[in-house]
Formats: structure tokens, C-alpha cells, sequence
């Protein structure tokens, strides 16, 4: 694996050192600006290691990141935006309003797995597991 060096810029140089002296960024955007300031200083990759307690792979992919997109992308996290809501809100509803319903002809109350069977009976959940329905009910009291 060959090293790339870094030069950062003076304003880059700045940007570095606000995030470095305030504290309130996380703590993986501060061990980021560490890495960057060291990499432009030229200090060795064992030291940064030593010192910070990262691993050679977080040093080599900040680098990385820096040269690939530059200092917003080396020290931000990219966003993650997750699976979308398989259940929307108008769902969620409906569960609720059936658990608190009557419950079905033979039992006391209901049961998730009673409301399961009832909700997989409603158009547009057919596939709802047991977990999804907790979850919902969970929201929604």
C-alpha cells in the first residue's frame, strides 16, 4: 500500500484546528481532524496509531477520503438513510385501533399473536410479522 501525501490548505489548515479545539464534535470527526493534521505535518502512521489508538485502516481511509473528495468527506460521516417505513402512519393507526377493540369471539384479551392473525386480515399487511406489530404498538402508546 503506497502513501499518499497530504497538503492541505491553509484554510484547511483552520478548519482543522476549529474542529480539534471546540468540543462538540464527535469524537470519530476529532480522531479524523487528528489524522489529517498529522498526515499534513508528516508525522508517521505508527505514531498516529500510538498516539490516537486507531487502527492502520481508519488512518489509510481518511487519507483516502480526503483524496477523494476532499475535507467535508474525510471528516463527515456519509449519510446512511436506512430501509424505508414498510407500515405508515394510517397502518399503525389501525393496528391501535384494533388492540383496543373487543377482542375475537373465545378470548379475554388480545394477544400479539391473536392481533398478528387480525391485522394479516386488512389489506396491506398481509406480510406483517409479529415484531413489526409490537413495534408499531410500542409507537403508538
Amino acid at each position: 500500500m503506497r502513501r499518499i501525501s497530504i497538503q492541505l490548505s491553509e484554510e484547511e489548515r483552520k478548519t482543522l484546528d476549529y474542529f480539534r479545539q471546540k468540543g462538540i464534535h464527535h469524537a470519530r470527526q476529532n480522531n479524523r481532524a487528528h489524522i489529517l493534521a498529522a498526515l499534513d505535518r508528516k508525522v508517521p502512521d505508527q505514531h498516529i496509531k500510538d498516539v490516537l489508538g486507531v487502527s492502520a485502516m481508519v488512518i489509510w481511509r481518511t487519507r483516502a477520503a480526503y483524496h477523494e473528495k476532499g475535507l467535508d468527506f474525510a471528516l463527515n460521516d456519509a449519510a446512511r438513510p436506512g430501509a424505508p417505513r414498510k407500515y405508515d402512519t394510517p397502518a399503525a393507526a389501525e393496528v391501535a385501533a384494533l388492540a383496543c377493540g373487543p377482542p375475537p369471539s373465545g378470548a379475554k384479551r388480545w394477544t400479539i399473536k391473536l392481533l398478528v392473525e387480525a391485522a394479516r386480515q386488512r389489506p396491506g399487511m398481509a406480510s406483517i410479522t409479529r415484531e413489526s406489530l409490537r413495534q408499531l404498538l410500542k409507537k403508538t402508546s
